[in-house]
């Protein structure tokens, strides 16, 4: 199992940038394909970004693409989000995930959730 807490959300301008971490407990945070996932008030959740075990491949939401980096530091147990150019759409709930699927763009993919942290973008 592996315990997952994020920080660093926040509020912002819009055009501005905030970076997100997620803190995963345990050794064997490698072996875990990890994602960001958001929720807004009143929607579904929603897939954001995934990266692979070892951090040479990632995936976005075509929403985030050119705006949002997700990268890991597999030695501190720690998975991040930078999201630059932020726009009030962008507001939401931000949660990381773990998952042992080597392909996971889906929520039921993942199968540890921290527990959120706030994002919101003002105008």
């Amino acid at each position: 199992q592996v315990q997952l807490v994020e920080s660093g959300g926040g509020l912002v301008q819009a055009g501005g940038s905030l970076r997100l971490s997620c803190a995963a407990s345990g050794r064997t945070f490698g072996s875990y394909v990890m994602g960001w996932f958001r929720q807004a008030p009143g929607k579904e959740r929603e897939f954001v970004a995934t990266i692979s075990r070892s951090g040479g491949s990632t995936y976005y939401t075509d929403s985030v693409k050119g705006r949002f980096t997700i990268s890991r530091d597999n030695a501190k147990n720690m998975v991040y989000l930078q999201m630059n150019s932020l726009k009030p759409e962008d507001t939401a709930v931000y949660s990381c995930a773990a998952t042992l699927n080597i392909i996971a763009t889906m929520e039921g993919d993942y199968e540890y959730w921290g527990q959120g942290t706030q994002v919101t973008v003002s105008s």
